[in-house]
């Protein structure tokens, strides 16, 4: 690895931070710095759920289902993302959540990079939301 490039397995390197492998919460010196875009590997076992609706997003993303079954709740609509390949893309100020009807692997992109939206629950600040 030089200063400039970092190769990592996307499935070892979402468990360090919540599933975020890319975005304005790395180290400024680590390559995968970034307060242009956000990039998670979100691994969810079936029944998992978003702890709380996000409201008041002030990003723009992009999911794609890698593999499984994987549902997005929108107000008065959701999106079955059924097929590996599926994907939608949603933007600022659109209140979301989230549901695994299967084991399911993610791929969100989100811009810009910002501080945001992290759920605080039981387990502690941050837990089950992102850095």
């Amino acid at each position: 690895m030089t200063d400039s490039v970092y190769v990592g397995n996307a499935g070892k390197d979402a468990a360090l931070d919540r599933g975020w492998l890319l975005g304005h919460f790395k180290d400024a010196s680590d390559p995968r710095h970034s307060e242009d875009v956000e990039i998670k590997w979100g691994v969810h076992p079936r029944g998992d759920e978003r702890a709380h609706w996000v409201t008041g997003e002030d990003r723009t993303a992009l999911q794609v289902l890698i593999s499984g079954r994987f549902r997005v709740d929108f107000p008065g609509r959701s999106v079955v993302l059924a097929k590996q390949g599926d994907y939608v893309v949603w933007g600022r100020g659109v209140d979301h959540s989230w549901y695994a009807e299967e084991e399911s692997v993610v791929l969100t992109v989100r811009w810009p990079s910002v501080p945001g939206y992290a759920v605080v629950d039981r387990d502690g600040p941050g837990a089950g939301g992102r850095p």
